[in-house]
């Protein structure tokens, strides 16, 4: 793991969280989920049986110290590798447009156009307003509360990437305002918003009208997080 990349910044990353988290087999969990291995794999990769990793886990075996933790990093990360880097290359995508992986979960551009139809069925999305795009090429997902708060203008605009034809998907919203709002500063705006964590009968009277007075295709979405995100990073 030589070399500042970005595998060494997750690796650092990850143990950094899990060694000093209040919860540091949760916090393993939460890692180990998001790479989407099970505790039968990290264990086999770490050549040692599933309960090991699953007391860890539990609380139930005393928290693990620095170089039990990092030989769990590794062993995550070298399964990522194995299976073609995606996750790595993810955090890479984020790190290089100059965010924190956790206001920005994913940022990429695709080989080529998505109808966007298709990505609103794929991702349960209930469409409230549209602006006329019926394709996006590339796709941003964001955490609504850190990004509001901890980003300025420009960095918003950084979000779009390469183009701003893309959807950019806000997670934990509650009503809708907030993030419609912040993207009044931004201009220009993407060409789709989606909102997760909300139902239409919940969403902000005013949403679908700044919606078409600012240009963008606007839906909602109440998937659960971990199945969109996967199904996003798994796009081309």
């Amino acid at each position: 793991m030589g070399g500042r990349g970005p595998k060494r910044e997750l690796a650092e990353k990850i143990a950094g969280e899990i060694t000093l988290s209040d919860d540091p087999g949760a916090t393993l969990r939460k890692w180990r989920t998001d790479f989407n291995v099970s505790q039968t794999d990290l264990a086999a990769e770490l050549e040692v049986s599933s309960s090991v990793i699953s007391d860890y886990e539990s609380g139930r075996r005393e928290s693990p110290g620095i170089g039990v933790v990092g030989r769990l990093v590794e062993g995550l990360l070298t399964i990522d590798e194995r299976r073609g880097g995606e996750r790595i290359r993810q955090y890479g995508r984020v790190l290089s447009a100059g965010f924190e992986s956790d206001v920005v979960y994913d940022l990429r551009e695709y080989a080529t156009s998505l109808p966007l139809e298709r990505l609103y069925d794929d991702l349960e999305a209930t469409e409230i307003a549209s602006s006329g795009t019926d394709s996006v090429s590339g796709h941003t997902v964001i955490d609504s509360i850190k990004a509001i708060t901890r980003l300025s203008s420009e960095e918003f605009f950084r979000l779009y990437g390469q183009s701003t034809n893309r959807v950019l998907v806000f997670t934990g919203v509650t009503r809708g305002e907030s993030p419609l709002v912040a993207l009044r500063v931004v201009n220009p705006t993407p060409n789709a918003v989606i909102l997760h964590g909300i139902d239409e009968g919940d969403l902000w009277d005013h949403a679908a009208d700044l919606a078409r007075i600012d240009g963008y295709s606007l839906a909602v979405t109440n998937a659960p997080l971990d199945e969109m995100l996967e199904y996003l990073v798994s796009l081309e």
